[in-house]
């Protein structure tokens, strides 16, 4: 039964992913908003919906720890896993309004939430906050959709998405996907926890890796199902978009139904929080070399989603080579990674410039 959970899951995620997909192009076209705003709007807010309801239940339960980590483990887990693995099936192009707008909205959201952390708790106040910044959002990317229509242009890699869909269609579909998506990552995740368990894995390791990457299984399978048929615009927005949305609306909804807000455990605040906000400045200069993700940045980011899995793993057991993984990761590999982004950014200058310098 595990596995057949497992399986009808993976179906689940992968139908639901292409319905969501394509529902969401036929709808940006029938209405005349870029996909980028769909992916940013329409296909990341219904990718989180696991996210929402996970948090406000626990909110609701007075499990804060739950409401809280949900939100920063999705966003860590959406950078560096999703967005890594789609680049390296296939290398992603980032817009400029990524780069101008909704990265460092993302990387700001980000830091208002550590801001809001550090007494401890965020407040129904503060979540009331950033549940407005959210419809804030949502509105101003509306807006911008309408003033500046999309061009349609053909991919070549899937003809009858390139067909003119009726919109009726389109909204049923973008409807179904997600139920399709939550569906599915519930059955994936409850699979994955029974099959664990009957192999004797830890109750620790399942919350640690599956149960807390499995609110955040539609936004990967949307982005990459997307990624393949070409459609990157979604893929990149879907995760910017879910980041957002998540801090605002799941985190604020969560610290506002809460009675006394929602309490941040020093855990979190000392080391969670804090690597959330990293993984999202460091899309800032990966998408500004080039506006593009390519496959090693892609494996760069699922590695370092694989040391901080590892590194969660060895501080719960209290593991003999914790110190050892620590002196490696913040000796040798996040140096090398940020010399290897500078490297980048100063050879993507040159360019700039040679192609600007008059021959």
């Amino acid at each position: 039964m595990a596995i057949a959970a497992i399986i009808g899951g993976l179906v689940l995620l992968t139908a639901g992913a292409e319905v969501l997909v394509r529902g969401a192009v036929g709808l940006a076209r029938a209405v005349g908003l870029p996909s980028l705003i769909i992916g940013l709007t329409v296909v990341a807010f219904g990718t989180s919906a696991p996210e929402l309801a996970v948090s406000t239940r626990a909110g609701l339960a007075g499990q804060a720890d739950i409401a809280l980590a949900n939100v920063v483990g999705s966003n860590i887990f959406n950078v560096l896993f999703i967005l890594g693995l789609s680049a390296l099936i296939v290398p992603l192009a980032a817009s400029a309004q990524l780069v101008r707008l909704d990265v460092p909205v993302m990387i700001g959201v980000c830091g208002l939430t550590w801001l809001f952390a550090v007494d401890g708790a965020i407040g129904r106040g503060e979540g009331i906050v950033l549940f407005v910044g959210v419809i804030t959002y949502t509105a101003l990317l509306i807006y911008m959709g309408k003033r500046k229509p999309p061009v349609v242009k053909p991919s070549g890699t899937d003809v009858a998405a390139n067909k003119p869909m009726p919109l009726g269609f389109s909204v049923v579909l973008v409807a179904i996907g997600p139920g399709l998506l939550v569906l599915g990552a519930r059955w994936l995740v409850d699979g994955a926890v029974d099959l664990a368990r009957l192999l004797g894995v830890s109750e620790l390791v399942i919350g640690l890796t599956i149960v807390a990457a499995g609110t955040s299984l539609p936004e990967a399978a949307t982005s990459v199902v997307a990624g393949l048929r070409g459609q990157r615009d979604i893929a990149i927005g879907n995760v910017v978009g879910s980041n957002i949305f998540n801090v605002l609306a799941v985190l604020g909804a969560a610290a506002s139904i809460t009675p006394g807000g929602v309490r941040v455990a020093p855990e979190a605040l000392r080391f969670d929080i804090p690597v959330m906000m990293a993984v999202a400045v460091a899309c800032l200069p990966i998408f500004y070399t080039g506006g593009r993700i390519c496959r090693a940045e892609g494996a760069m980011f699922l590695a370092y989603y694989a040391a901080y899995v590892a590194f969660l793993v060895l501080t719960a057991v209290h593991h003999a080579s914790l110190p050892v993984f620590k002196t490696a990761m913040l000796g040798f590999a996040v140096p090398l990674s940020a010399l290897g982004v500078g490297i980048s950014i100063v050879l993507w200058r040159r360019t700039l410039h040679a192609a600007r310098t008059p021959q």
